[in-house]
């Protein structure tokens, strides 16, 4: 016994049009292509939660400043970053120490960059 068909999907591929032609992905032409989609975004939200509030700190003010913006590169640095304990990742916040061995790969000096980096004052 054969299973059944699929059903074809209501919506076209990205970047693919019901009635023509595909069309260019918009992300691909403004240079966003390797944005995160929302789905990845939570799930790196997720992965970032930490137990000391401190890393909290820097974490969600990252999010607030960088949320729209975020590479996958940027994603994988920080989850490089969310792989060492809690005191050694404040550690490297507070730029106590620098990232060493592993950990010292171009991603995530950018994004402990980001990290690390104060908001404008707004006084």
């Amino acid at each position: 016994m054969t299973p059944p068909p699929e059903a074809p999907s209501a919506l076209p591929p990205r970047g693919a049009a019901a009635d023509g032609p595909a069309k260019p992905d918009p992300w691909r032409l403004l240079g966003h292509a390797d944005r995160l989609d929302s789905t990845s975004l939570s799930r790196l939200k997720w992965r970032c939660r930490r137990g000391l509030l401190e890393n909290d700190l820097f974490i969600e003010r990252f999010f607030r400043h960088h949320e729209e913006t975020i590479t996958t590169r940027q994603a994988a640095g920080l989850q490089a970053l969310m792989d060492l304990s809690d005191n050694d990742l404040l550690d490297l916040l507070l730029a106590r120490r620098e990232p060493e061995g592993e950990t010292r790969r171009p991603e995530v000096l950018e994004v402990l960059s980001l990290l690390r980096r104060q908001p404008p004052s707004t006084t």
